[in-house]
């Protein structure tokens, strides 16, 4: 990395002198108290408030004429009640009928005209709360937890105002958000930071009133200064959300004689939320028994890779404010752990597997303090979870546990200092399970995990340099079975054969790791950007209970170099130019992965932007294409992949992506995709996103067997020839009856097939070479049962038998996943849900290629329908 630097620094410090200066002379706007009558908020400015009141004029064009005065003049002004902020502002538009006002749900502000206010209220300089209306009436809403403008939270869902109005001027709007919605600091005379952004799509026109240039970082940090606001306090925000919900699954193609289906399956709960404010700066959140049933569903997925698929969050109650439980380093939170599937199992004719562990509840404390210190804590209980099962022949009905009783803990807590707002910070998270010490779940899960770090992230320069890192400690406890799994799980392979600086250890009855990590960048300036990045996970690090790891044992370097014009020329309107570099070792200096990486983007003078990508990967040596076995030569590929993209203001908006990979054992990918956004009328939106992928790799892991060759570790470690085709499509249609009154339709039909052949056996580690059956001594696999069997002539399996087997690995799988969801916010911050999701799956010939015929007939497919009836309802207790 010091070399990198070296190299590069005389042309970082030549570009230095070029940035773009941020125009000089802080800005400000007043509020203006009400006296007498309030206001009505019906997007008419018609108070006496707003004839009084001073407005904000002075707007500048980020795009499409970077640093020139707005084309349309656009007013905005504020007032304040012991209640509530108003926001009153009036776009003016030279032809009212071209303005977009596109009806959506809320924080679906899609390609319409809008108007956004974010507001620094703890005058930080660091975090916002952004509030936007379109011109139709949609409201939006997000948190900023970081002087990022595109860093954006869009879990947070405060209780406020808007209405708008269009006419021969233009349009107007008006806000009330209430001061219980905003976390500020005790004060008789409080100073906000404040910008304001209007975007107009018909021109591609995006304004600020604080402009802060392209080249230059900060967001919150850059605003100027709401004042003239005084005698209010924070409010203690006490909200109970009760829910009540009814549900059905319907199952048709159910077995008859399952006594544990009855074709409906109705079941009813309730539980509810809580939010109480615990001074001015921090909120308690509780949840009791919560239901997450108008969430989507995950997507469908056939994983033939070693390692886990994770997947994104969704549920409300982990996403809203989930940033201030994330540090830099290692993921030590994933809160999918939280309600995760159980992992027991369970045996009889017919079994009833519960779909999640139940959340008992969970409760978490988060804020900022006036000191510049960030805290987020989270604790939750899951309940034990048993499968019911049924035996045929002696017509039991039994049960058996296959979750435990599993306590949460999460706490983060982060300080900011410093001019340019640089954090250090602290992550401490804590699993407990009580199982007892003979049960079958004792000797898969860990009794108790704990992990946690520290981390820094010091800015220099408002932000432009950034140098940061974490060091961190993780320990594990459980019965040896236990520790055993974790040990020779595909995050590590400790009984990996030529593994020499760490063994298995049977005995053992805990794991303890540590990961560090370290970054410096460049993030702002005209032309040069770069980054430097290095990280390692110990062989025993381990966070999966309460966190994400894919793999341990694994030591990372990574640098990029980037140069960018953001002033528009006679081609583009902007361009990019990168190249970086990644390679990988594990802790015994095998080197494992290494890319080389070049990369070209632009944005066109018609606002379509595109981007090639071409990365190398040499020939380099795995640790886990053997799944526990020797090492395996990965052999050297490189890769290709385009996109195209329309212009994201237009009402039709499009795109194409494609790649194409190939590697030095003639194995290869390709695939394509597309999106096509339409806007049929004002309220109804489609969407659609196709792709299509096929693939040949020559070496995919099939299974292990035993074979008497000290060579090779007395391991047979067989590959096959796989040929792979997916094709998915995720379709969606939103109609707006108004904004708070919607019907979302999601449907993803999903298909894949894989069909190998050329089946063999690794024949020597550190290598890539098989000895493929039906050659040397070996006959060629019968398949009978779906099972192939093999015979060895040369090398028998045992000193008995030359004979061994292994299952078909053949597939064809069809899914279709939908939902369909009527949300109905009937009051403020009440609501009210109709759900119906389908979840489909079946199977072709698996020794066939799917199809399109394949594809459309997974819609048809076995599976249940889930319909039910949610309804909240807000009560704010003070």
């Amino acid at each position: 990395m010091g070399a990198i630097l070296a190299a590069v620094a005389p042309v970082l410090a030549q570009s230095a002198g070029n940035d773009m200066p941020v125009s000089s002379g802080a800005k400000w706007a007043d509020a203006t108290r009400l006296v007498g009558s309030g206001i009505s908020v019906d997007g008419v400015l018609d108070e006496p408030v707003w004839k009084n009141a001073v407005f904000i004029t002075d707007f500048t064009q980020k795009d499409p004429d970077e640093g020139a005065p707005a084309t349309l003049r656009t007013e905005v002004a504020f007032a304040y009640d012991n209640a509530a902020l108003y926001v009153g502002a009036r776009m003016y538009a030279p032809n009212p009928a071209a303005i977009r006002a596109h009806v959506a749900r809320r924080d679906n502000a899609g390609n319409s005209d809008r108007i956004i206010i974010s507001i620094d209220s703890y005058h930080d300089k660091r975090t916002a709360y952004t509030f936007a209306v379109t011109a139709s009436g949609v409201r939006v809403d997000y948190y900023h937890s970081s002087d990022n403008e595109r860093r954006r939270d869009y879990s947070y869902n405060p209780v406020w105002q808007a209405r708008t109005t269009i006419d021969s001027a233009g349009w107007t709007a008006e806000m009330r958000i209430p001061f219980s919605q905003l976390r500020f600091n005790a004060a008789d005379i409080q100073t906000w930071g404040i910008n304001v952004n209007r975007f107009i799509p018909g021109r591609n026109e995006d304004v600020y009133w604080v402009y802060i240039p392209k080249q230059v970082t900060g967001w919150s940090s850059r605003f100027g200064d709401l004042r003239g606001i005084s005698g209010i306090a924070p409010s203690r925000r006490v909200e109970v959300l009760p829910y009540a919900t009814t549900n059905a699954a319907v199952n048709p193609d159910r077995d008859r004689n399952d006594p544990f289906d009855d074709g409906r399956n109705i079941e009813t709960s309730v539980g509810g939320d809580f939010k109480m404010g615990l001074g001015p700066a921090l909120t308690l959140d509780a949840t009791v028994n919560p239901d997450f049933g108008q969430v989507d569903a995950d997507p469908a997925v056939v994983n033939l890779s070693a390692f886990e698929v994770f997947f994104p969050e969704r549920r409300p109650f982990f996403t809203e404010g989930a940033q201030l439980l994330e540090g830099r380093g290692a993921s030590y939170y994933y809160s999918r752990r939280i309600g995760a599937p159980p992992t027991g199992s369970a045996s009889g004719d017919y079994v009833k597997f519960p779909g999640a562990s139940t959340i008992i509840g969970a409760a978490k404390v988060s804020g900022r303090l006036a000191s510049g210190t960030s805290i987020g804590t989270l604790v939750a209980l899951t309940g034990r979870e048993y499968a019911k099962t049924f035996d045929i022949g002696s017509g039991i009905e039994g049960s058996e546990q296959v979750a435990p009783l599993t306590g949460f803990a999460i706490a983060r807590v982060q300080q900011e200092f410093g001019a340019s707002a640089s954090t250090v910070g602290a992550t401490l998270t804590g699993v407990r399970r009580d199982m007892d010490r003979l049960s079958p779940l004792a000797l898969s899960l860990n009794r108790t995990a704990v992990a946690g770090g520290i981390d820094w992230n010091l800015r220099f320069d408002n932000g432009m340099y950034e140098f940061g890192g974490s060091a961190g400690l993780s320990r594990i406890e459980g019965s040896r079975g236990a520790i055993l799994a974790q040990q020779t799980s595909s995050r590590r392979y400790f009984q990996r054969p030529d593994k020499d600086y760490v063994q298995v250890d049977p005995t053992r009855t805990s794991l303890s790791g540590y990961q560090a990590s370290m970054s410096f960048e460049k993030n702002g300036g005209r032309h040069w950007l770069y980054s430097l990045r290095a990280s390692a996970e110990s062989p025993g690090f381990e966070i999966n209970d309460a966190g994400r790891l894919g793999s341990a044992d694994a030591i990372f370097t990574f640098g990029r170099l980037r140069y960018r014009e953001t002033v528009p020329n006679q081609l583009f309107r902007s361009y990019n130019l990168e190249v970086s570099a990644f390679t990988g070792w594990n802790f015994g200096g095998v080197h494992q992965f290494g890319e080389v990486g070049l990369k070209a983007s632009a944005e066109l003078n018609n606002f379509w932007r595109t981007s090639i990508d071409f990365e190398y990967q040499p020939e380099a040596q795995s640790d886990n294409l053997t799944r526990g076995g020797p090492l395996m030569t990965r052999a050297s590929s490189w890769n290709v992949s385009g996109f195209l993209a329309g212009n994201r203001a237009a009402n039709t908006t499009w795109n194409v992506s494609s790649g194409y990979r190939r590697d030095a054992l003639g194995g290869w990918r390709y695939r394509i995709s597309a999106g096509l956004g339409l806007r049929p009328s004002s309220r109804l939106e489609f969407r659609i996103n196709p792709e299509l992928s096929r693939s040949v790799n020559k070496r995919q892991y099939v299974a292990t067997e035993a074979i008497v060759r000290p060579e090779i570790y007395d391991g047979r470690f067989i590959f096959g020839d796989i040929s792979r085709t997916e094709i998915s499509t995720r379709f969606r249609l939103n109609y707006s009856f108004t904004p708070d009154l919607s019907l979302e339709l999601y449907a993803e039909p999903f298909v894949s097939s894989g069909q190998y052949a050329d089946f063999g056996e690794l024949w020597l580690a550190q290598t890539n070479d098989l000895r493929f059956y039906g050659t040397d001594g070996t006959t060629t696999p019968s398949l009978n049962n779906g099972e192939y069997t093999v015979t060895d002539n040369v090398y028998p399996v045992d000193g008995t038998t030359n004979t061994f087997t292994f299952d078909d690995p053949n597939f064809n799988v069809l899914s279709f996943r939908s939902n369909a969801v009527l949300r109905w916010e009937w009051r403020p911050g009440s609501t009210l849900f109709l759900v119906w999701q389908q979840n489909k799956s079946d199977s072709g010939d698996p020794n066939s290629r799917v199809n399109l015929g394949e594809f459309f007939r997974s819609v048809g497919g076995p599976g249940t329908n889930f319909f039910a009836i949610k309804v909240t309802y807000w009560i704010p207790v003070t």
